[in-house]
């Protein structure tokens, strides 16, 4: 994949980013994807001892009802879905009712996640009030860098899930973070926060260790030298962690019958 360059923030010291609809949103929030009955005490230690205002949150993840996926299933879809459970999304309709709720000011904002370049320009075809947020995996095992662009031009803020990697791709323990951690006097996951945010996005890593809740917000004042922030931006072997095969994937009954056809064969 090429790579994509893109200017820091240098000398970041603002805990936000401003939005196109000129609100903000904080650059430094909790994940909660995974922490099942420990998300409670996590949000709570979040915002109450470490001072987010960022939380994420999903019904699928037992804390919230939100879309993380630009897919239609029918109620009831067994996982991965079968043929007849993969219905027809209408993206058009659906975002027409999210700009209602704008409207009516029953929310602030609308964003979208998990979208592809060809998505996000059908949405931008129609959408008379643009996502505000793109929320995508991204770290430095996957910069994810076309959607990281095709949202900066077009004024959308993107938020990184999964920053600090995920699964069998635990960036935590990569050597090269942790021999830039160990140079900085900084931990992994604070490397690799900060590399997110010197990349203009906000980031959401999840955790239910109070400590480490603690730590992760611990970023601002200082920069990543732009020697080891091109260490990170170049790490090879660029792959998608969480890339929903688990979730929608039926290589016997379809539609979806790779993980290309989730992306769009954009990767």
């Amino acid at each position: 994949m090429a790579i994509a360059t893109f200017t820091t923030v240098e000398g970041l010291k603002d805990e936000s980013f401003k939005l196109l609809s000129g609100h903000s949103i904080p650059a430094v929030g909790l994940g909660t994807w995974q922490s099942a009955s420990k998300a409670f005490q996590s949000v709570k230690t979040a915002i109450v001892e470490a001072g987010y205002r960022h939380i994420d949150a999903a019904q699928e993840y037992g804390v919230q009802e939100e879309i993380h996926w630009p897919f239609h299933l029918k109620d009831g879809a067994h996982v991965p879905p079968r043929a007849d459970e993969v219905l027809e999304f209408d993206m058009e309709g659906v975002w027409r009712e999210m700009e209602k709720l704008v409207r009516d000011n029953l929310v602030r904002d609308i964003g979208i996640c998990n979208y592809t370049n060809k998505k996000l320009d059908k949405l931008l075809s129609f959408a008379t009030i643009k996502p505000s947020v793109c929320q995508m995996e991204m770290h430095p095992g996957w910069r994810n860098d076309k959607m990281l662009e095709a949202c900066k031009k077009n004024g959308i803020h993107v938020t990184a899930h999964s920053p600090l990697g995920s699964g069998k791709r635990d960036l935590i323990r990569d050597e090269r973070v942790q021999t830039i951690a160990t140079k900085l006097n900084r931990t992994p996951a604070q490397v690799l926060m900060n590399w997110a945010l010197q990349r203009g996005t906000s980031a959401i890593p999840k955790s239910t260790n109070e400590e480490r809740i603690k730590q992760n917000i611990q970023v601002f004042g200082w920069d990543l030298p732009q020697e080891h922030f091109l260490i990170l931006n170049t790490l090879p072997d660029q792959k998608r962690v969480l890339d929903g095969e688990n979730l929608l994937v039926n290589k016997s009954e379809g539609p979806i019958r790779s993980v290309a056809d989730i992306w769009d064969h954009e990767d």
